[in-house]
């Protein structure tokens, strides 16, 4: 039987290519998988006290369907966990969410119409550009600039908009480059969505796993801007497979009409999953001693990573600042794309990464995405097989 057309616009590289690992596996060989970044598949433990919250709400029944928006307790946990950090915003203007991935499906399909626009950097976090081919929405790519620690070229992004554009996408701190934006690019940022009268979804994800410290909401910088920020217990808190995180629509009335859709599509799909929504207010409000440990692991991987990939001839990392991820490029042989690196790499030694134009940057520049959330000593072993592979790909014929 046919299928939608839709099905054709939609590719999330991360998972796509682990079809391509799973037939290298069947042929023997290990595969060491660098592509999605859970840290609980790497040994980081969940907290124990988030563990035995949601294992007490199974046990006292709270099983059943939840109110669409969320419980009341996690919402306000979530809103005075961001008035704590300078976004003033009340907790019925919070929507607990099955994962930040349904937070942005939520938004992107309650602010944007057919053939419209919506600014997304590039590189990018693919969901973004999988929601809108699903949606029949266009993304406009806003240039990262390499040489100046990925931060957006505000120039370029300024050409990118149109009549039709609906929406700006801020990642920060970003997934896939590990960027951290300093105040002077986020004022800009918000100074050309009010200009241009865009909503801004925030990304902020990755925000309590800066390397410094955790990275400020971008909201405390505005608290009239239009935005609608994203988070989760997924990164900082260690529960990816939980799938329970939030969106915050911002304070201002002009964000009111996105909010009354935001709720009635979240109506449509009854409520996230149940008993760990009640681990939302352990989280925001309990102990967050393991984030500290956390973010010097993550640390200590980034500087190894970015020192271990700039001494291979060919490649060149900038180091991130933010999260697990890096984004090298390979100087290419000619006719050659980043796929066909990232392919050759993984049925050769094993290793799978992901390749750059999977994240909205041209084949032809030689990016693809390393997450670095395994020990020290297999990340040398890691970066030591890619080397020497390095060496032998860019000299064959």
């Amino acid at each position: 039987m046919p299928v939608a057309a839709r099905v054709n616009r939609f590719s999330y590289a991360i998972r796509n290519i682990v079809a391509e690992a799973k037939a290298v596996e069947a042929k023997g060989t290990r595969v060491r998988y660098l592509n999605i970044g859970d840290p609980v598949a790497f040994g980081f433990s969940t907290p124990p006290h988030l563990t035995e919250t949601v294992a007490r709400a199974m046990r006292d029944g709270h099983n059943g369907y939840l109110p669409s928006a969320g419980i009341p307790e996690a919402r306000q946990a979530v809103a005075d966990e961001y008035q704590a950090h300078g976004v003033k915003v009340p907790g019925d203007r919070v929507v607990i969410t099955a994962g930040t991935s349904e937070g942005i499906e939520l938004a992107l399909s309650a602010l944007v119409n057919d053939g419209e626009e919506v600014l997304v950097p590039s590189p990018t976090y693919p969901l973004y550009t999988a929601v809108l081919a699903k949606i029949g929405a266009i993304p406009r790519y806003y240039r990262t600039d390499p040489s100046n620690e990925w931060l957006p070229d505000l120039d370029h992004l300024r050409t990118q908009i149109s009549a039709r554009t609906r929406a700006l996408v801020v990642i920060d701190p970003n997934n896939p480059t590990g960027a951290v934006y300093p105040p002077k690019v986020r004022k800009a940022l918000i100074d050309i969505a009010e200009r241009h009268e865009l909503t801004i979804l925030a990304d902020e994800v990755y925000g309590e796993l800066g390397f410094d410290g955790p990275v400020p909401l971008l909201g405390a910088l505005d608290q009239e801007a239009p935005i609608i920020s994203f988070s989760s217990l997924s990164k900082a808190y260690l529960a990816p497979g939980w799938r329970t995180g939030w969106l915050v629509v911002g304070a201002t009335p002009r964000l009111d009409d996105a909010l009354a859709a935001i709720r009635k599509m979240a109506d449509g799909r009854l409520c996230s999953t149940a008993p760990m929504q009640y681990a939302v207010e352990a989280a925001l409000r309990g102990d967050r001693s393991h984030q500290p440990a956390f973010r010097a692991a993550l640390a200590e991987r980034g500087a190894l990573t970015a020192t271990a990939l700039n001494a291979i001839p060919g490649i060149r990392c900038v180091a991130p600042r933010a999260a697990f991820y890096a984004m090298p490029s390979v100087a290419l042989p000619p006719g050659k794309t980043d796929e066909d690196f990232v392919l050759a790499l993984l049925r050769e030694t094993g290793i799978l990464c992901v390749y750059g134009s999977g994240f909205g940057v041209p084949a032809d520049q030689g990016y693809f995405r390393i997450v670095f959330l395994a020990t020290p000593d297999d990340l040398r072993g890691v970066y030591k097989d890619i080397g020497a592979f390095t060496a032998d790909y860019l000299i064959r014929p």
